[in-house]
């Protein structure tokens, strides 16, 4: 079974979540696609074995065969191709944008004159490690890229499907969210019981309904805040997973990069309940189907 860790916004506990699963269950994968700002790794301290560098292919002009007939540029869906044909005797000029560049392969494949190859441009690195029997993964995108989809979608290509795989997916609700959380048997959301917290939770639910994934909620420092996020639960029929209390302990834990379920063992056994609460709604998902 693959499960997401997702989130409306940052610093809800997402990571805190998917560490803590992963460490509490056996024959585990943890892939961390938050490749702008990983961190998974830093509570969960895995020794990294390979690394490999992750590219994307975008198009490179011989001008020497280009007409110019901004054929690139009209099926490029992201605007990365811009053509400046030639008069007055001028010859005219291809600029690429690489950053604008998702690697689909159309200008080149539809280039009447064959004038566009692709050429790997390096977008970030993949690093592959463990923690006893956890597999790690993660991805870190080059500072300055624009783009963290295709980074994460690379990251995904190493999903062990012989292990439950966890995925820490990034914040938000746009498309690195959409990409991470995409293909998953199951979605852990996961939120704060304030005004921002169920603004994000409401938007990431619509995210998930229209995916057609499965998820329910977990409520994070749930004794701080108001009740509207619970009520908002309810009315919508939205299984709460588990609530976290607000501690002291925990988030000193958290500062000092140590897991709770190393910090206090009882949690282990809540964090196994949140895992058999996720295939019990699973299973009976698939039954209904």
């Amino acid at each position: 079974m693959i499960i997401s860790i997702a989130s409306g916004k940052g610093g809800t506990g997402k990571t805190t979540i998917a560490v803590n699963l992963a460490l509490s269950l056996k024959n585990i994968q943890l892939l961390d696609c938050d490749v702008e700002e990983p961190n998974a790794h830093l509570f969960l301290k895995p020794r990294i074995k390979e690394k490999a560098k992750a590219s994307i292919p975008v198009p490179e002009v011989d001008e020497a065969k280009c007409n110019y007939c901004s054929k690139c540029r009209e099926v490029c869906a992201y605007h990365a191709i811009a053509v400046l044909s030639g008069n007055n005797g001028n010859k005219g000029s291809v600029l690429i944008f690489p950053h604008l560049c998702h690697g689909c392969g159309a200008c080149s494949l539809l280039c009447p004159q064959g004038a566009i190859k692709e050429v790997n441009k390096e977008i970030g690195a993949i690093e592959i490690g463990d923690k006893g029997d956890i597999q790690f993964i993660h991805g870190r995108l080059n500072i300055g890229e624009a783009m963290s989809p295709p980074l994460i979608r690379q990251v995904k290509s190493y999903i062990n499907p012989t292990r439950t795989v966890i995925i820490d997916a990034p914040p938000g609700t746009s498309c690195p969210v959409i990409t991470a959380a995409k293909g998953s048997d199951f979605c852990v959301l996961v939120t704060e019981p304030t005004p921002f917290g169920l603004n994000d939770l409401v938007l990431a639910v619509e995210v998930l309904r229209k995916l057609q994934i499965p998820f329910g909620v977990v409520v994070n420092r749930s004794d701080i805040g108001d009740g509207k996020v619970e009520g908002y639960c309810r009315e919508e029929r939205i299984p709460i997973l588990m609530k976290i209390p607000f501690s002291k302990e925990i988030a000193v834990s958290y500062s000092e990069g140590i897991p709770i379920v190393e910090k206090d063992v009882s949690y282990q056994d809540k964090f196994i309940n949140l895992y058999l609460n996720i295939c019990g709604i699973k299973n009976e998902a698939n039954s209904r189907y």
